[in-house]
């Protein structure tokens, strides 16, 4: 049986002698440290959350039901070849040695932690990111090209993206120890428990043998985005693909589509769906990794979401591609087959690259079409520019920037008082607060505006309501309006300057912009989710430090770095990595929030490799109650 490690924050480090028994203790550790979480994953796929949770959870079933996401992970899972299979069945072997009752959910619920099936991992996986390619945000643009025609594009196309990461690296001429350094952060809706588990995964099998750092999905074996393998390191961020195709079908509304929709009349083509592929094919190569080439070739099996990649080794080169599958369309729209040419782009070694979420160039152009705005890509590329001798801690001061991306393109409509304001969105700055409620202010009126009247019929369905609200909507294209001028014959000048009028003193910005995580008892009057701080953060949408906020309803930090990471070639223990809250995901544990004050506060939490300066803790081969 494995053997558990843990570090002081309760990071497990799983010890096995091959890789089904490093797969095995990988499950075990999950499902001991986030009981809960697995349990809402499974419900989450399976689509039976409403029969704990209510009526109001039966939208997200539906939704379930219609994408087929059960029936896509078992025959995903039928497809994969006998290593990949015992892989994950050795993993979800430890998942059901190690679930437990005893958390706060399940015994508000009255419920269990039910036994996982095999295909469990790839439904979850699934479930976590069918959502990612912003099927909300292409029923949204159908809404605002019906209202508003062409000129809708401002409200549906580059700038209103919520979605982000940041990943970047440099060759080592550029360091300090004369090998690359990579770092960068994935965001997502902040959620409790966190969507990731940080763990170390260690095969001592003399004919199999890794030792990997990183970041894997609760959930799902292996580590999939960020990892650190000791010889090579990799980051990913979205590449903002357009890889799924929603289809009507000419049939009544009232009548389900035959085959995936995500509307009664509306199908859905992905890849995954398509392919019966949801790139689990990619795990074990990417844990036996050695090389850039070594990544490069696995990651050749990745079906989505569609990512960027950097990726470094000790052997000095540096590399950017994208991964996954994107369609080739013909004129009508018909899928004919896969692009093929990821766009490599080898390094050099005095060199950088960056990518988040921007258009990067014709590799952008070729798979996708809508972008996040550039400013998060350009502030790392200018913070990276020219320097050399950086080591690990310069990298993990680029996470903390907190010059808002756009400010210039806002400046000229700001009230005199902001108009020498520095641009930084600092927790205890009181002109970045003052900023923030001119801001929500501003969006609100231009989103009262008549002419936008026609956008606020309710989402088609529940599931997709946050992509159908008009004030959030304009808050997240709030530059690209402005950068128009006047669109939609709104005068902005005059709400600027009205907006400027009833505002002015503000608390600090960090008084309202706080940690606020989602938890599945939100929406349900009778159930509290466990208390979580909420500590003041810095940041905002378009820094680099990105805490996502809704101007216009609410200053509080609904998303933003899951994760942060600062990879070093040199040596793994000079980097750092951090998650908002803790590795486990029940309050009872001191290990449940004892990350989030160096999260809030830009810091790193240490890598530990040295097994003798971790304790040993209990395991699948040894008793004791999970932590």
């Amino acid at each position: 049986m494995a053997r558990i490690y843990r570090d002081a924050y309760g990071i497990p480090h799983v010890r096995g002698s091959d890789v089904l028994d490093v797969a095995h203790g990988q499950g075990w550790a999950v499902a001991t440290d986030r009981a809960w979480q697995l349990e809402w994953l499974r419900r989450r796929a399976t689509g039976t959350t409403a029969e704990v949770l209510g009526a109001d959870a039966a939208p997200w079933d539906r939704f379930a039901w219609r994408v087929h996401l059960v029936d896509t992970a078992r025959r995903a899972f039928d497809a994969l070849s006998t290593g990949s299979q015992e892989f994950v069945a050795a993993y979800v072997d430890g998942v059901n040695a190690g679930l437990h009752d005893d958390v706060p959910e399940l015994e508000a619920l009255g419920a269990t932690a039910e036994r996982w099936p095999v295909w469990m991992p790839l439904a979850t996986f699934h479930a976590q990111q069918v959502l990612f390619a912003d099927i909300g945000a292409h029923l949204w643009g159908r809404r605002v090209a019906e209202v508003l025609g062409a000129d809708g594009a401002l409200l549906a196309r580059e700038g209103p993206r919520p979605a982000g990461s940041n990943a970047w690296a440099v060759g080592g001429a550029r360091t300090t120890s004369g090998m690359p350094l990579v770092g960068g952060d994935p965001h997502r809706t902040f959620e409790s428990p966190g969507v990731y588990h940080q763990v170390r995964l260690c095969s001592e099998d003399p004919g199999d043998r890794f030792d990997v750092v990183g970041f894997s999905f609760a959930g799902t074996p292996g580590v999939q985005h960020f990892a650190h393998a000791g010889d090579v390191a990799w980051a990913i961020t979205n590449a903002m693909a357009t890889y799924q195709d929603l289809d009507d079908v000419d049939e009544p509304v009232d009548e389900p589509v035959d085959g995936p929709s995500v509307l009664p009349g509306v199908g859905f083509r992905g890849p995954s769906t398509e392919l019966g592929d949801l790139g689990f094919e990619a795990l074990l190569p990417l844990l036996r990794a050695r090389t850039v080439e070594d990544v490069d070739a696995a990651l050749d099996h990745w079906v989505e979401p569609v990512n960027n990649v950097v990726v470094a080794d000790r052997g000095g080169a540096v590399r950017y591609r994208w991964a996954g599958r994107v369609p080739v369309r013909d004129e009508g729209g018909r899928w004919t087959g896969w692009r093929t040419d990821p766009h490599r782009l080898d390094v050099d070694a005095d060199g950088q690259v960056v990518t988040a979420n921007e258009r990067r160039g014709p590799e952008s152009a070729e798979i996708g079409e809508r972008f996040a705005p550039p400013y998060r890509a350009q502030r790392i590329a200018a913070l990276l520019e020219g320097r050399s001798r950086l080591g690990a801690a310069d990298f993990a001061a680029i996470h903390g920037d907190t010059l808002l991306g756009g400010i210039e393109v806002l400046r000229p409509l700001l009230p005199e008082r902001l108009r020498d304001w520095d641009g930084r969105m600092d927790a205890d700055s009181r002109r970045a607060g003052d900023f923030a409620t001119w801001r929500s202010a501003f969006v609100r009126l231009i989103a009262a505006e008549p002419v936008l009247d026609g956008l606020r019929a309710p989402a088609p369905d529940p599931v997709f309501a946050p992509y159908f609200d008009v004030t959030v909507a304009v808050g997240l294209a709030l530059t690209t309006l402005v950068a128009a001028g006047t669109p939609f014959g709104i005068d902005l000048a005059h709400h600027a300057e009205r907006a400027g009028r009833e505002t002015g003193t503000a608390p600090a910005w960090g008084s309202g912009h706080v940690f606020s995580p989602s938890h599945p008892f939100d929406p349900v009057a009778h159930l509290d989710a466990p208390a979580v701080p909420r500590v003041p953060l810095g940041g905002d949408q378009d820094c680099v430090r990105c805490v996502g906020s809704l101007p216009g309803i609410d200053d509080a930090g609904y998303r933003g770095a899951v994760a942060r990471y600062v990879w070093d070639l040199a040596d793994r223990t000079a980097g750092g990595w951090v998650v908002p809250m803790g590795a486990s995901g029940s309050p009872r544990s001191e290990h449940h929030l004892d990350q989030l004050p160096l999260w809030a506060k830009g810091a790193l939490a240490p890598i530990v490799t040295d097994w003798d300066l971790l304790e040993e803790a209990d395991g699948p081969g040894r008793g004791g109650s999970p932590s």
